[in-house]
């Protein structure tokens, strides 16, 4: 029999962390974030991060494990969460991943192998310079004319992943990294798992997004990201390109106002929000679960979640 592993993810504040806690404490679970944001320490507003008071006792793995100038990718989430994964076993607990990032996820269920060709990072830093100097969208219309398929995957402003992809078709001589992805993703799963996604109708995700930002400035979102750039840390940094943290760094340097920079940010999480459903839907073998069909009521789901593990031999 294979090891167990759930699966909860869903569109951002779609309510995946306070029914997280839920079904962790019916299963003898465990949590991992899959988020790409909550490993970085003193993120906390911007992130919408889980406090040590608000965990119920339920262990959480992969938050505040990494200083806001450190980089963290796709390769460096697969193995810090398969370390998890095998603590949890080990303590006799069952892993529970929940968050957004999809494609983070995927490379755990599948155990894809994202791991770079090799040391050199010269072409890497060729093309983000390029990006500084000439902006993302040469990056993107450049990996438009290689691999199509990804280009309509990878949103333009995602530099990090449009460089990981250009760099891959050079560093492979010429094989696409959607084709790659696609042979990985028809790999078996090494685990006997379940995929859930969260959803709702898209204005009651769309309006708990702008009342979340809203609560993030009441918390103090700008403070935070002050006091990050005064201990020095890069607005170049990948941390600092997270939604709420690069649209305060605008407002702080004096790019715009505060009223505009919130408007970019309520703006582009709603459009995450839709690129994150987008992507779900893309996926196998994913249960999906409407919060309408349950009248919002999270003991509904939670009871309809434990069935479906009953009936997989996830959860006895």
């Amino acid at each position: 029999m294979k090891p167990p592993l759930i699966i909860l993810t869903g569109p951002t504040a779609v309510g995946k962390t306070k029914l997280s806690l839920a079904l962790a404490k019916a299963v003898n679970g465990e949590i991992i974030s899959a988020d790409s944001m909550q490993v970085y320490k003193r993120m906390t507003i911007g992130t919408a991060k889980i406090l040590p008071e608000e965990m119920q006792g339920v262990p959480h793995h992969l938050i505040d494990i990494l200083e806001p100038s450190e980089e963290f990718n796709v390769v460096l989430f697969a193995n810090y969460a398969k370390e998890a994964i095998k603590k949890c076993y080990k303590n006799g607990k069952v892993p529970i991943l929940v968050g957004g990032t999809g494609f983070y996820i995927q490379a755990v269920l599948y155990d894809i192998d994202f791991t770079e060709n090799d040391d050199d990072k010269s072409y890497r830093e060729e093309l983000e310079h390029i990006a500084q100097k000439e902006g993302a969208e040469v990056l993107h219309k450049r990996l438009q004319e290689v691999d199509a398929k990804a280009a309509k995957e990878i949103h333009p402003n995602n530099v990090k992943r449009v460089i990981r992809a250009l760099e891959f078709y050079e560093k492979s001589g010429g094989q696409r990294i959607s084709d790659h992805n696609e042979e990985q993703k028809q790999k078996e799963s090494p685990y006997n798992y379940a995929y859930f996604v969260l959803n709702d109708e898209r204005s009651t995700v769309y309006e708990r997004i702008d009342k979340r930002v809203d609560i993030m400035l009441e918390q103090g979102l700008v403070e935070e990201v002050k006091a990050l750039l005064t201990e020095g840390v890069s607005p170049a940094a990948v941390s600092m390109q997270g939604l709420g943290y690069k649209e305060m760094v605008a407002y702080l340097h004096g790019e715009c106002t505060l009223e505009e920079a919130v408007y970019v940010l309520k703006r582009d999480t709603r459009h995450f929000a839709k690129r994150q459903i987008t992507w779900f839907k893309r996926e196998d073998d994913v249960i999906w679960i409407n919060r309408q069909d349950f009248e919002e009521k999270d003991e509904k789901i939670l009871e309809m979640i434990l069935n479906i593990l009953k009936e997989k031999e996830i959860t006895k």
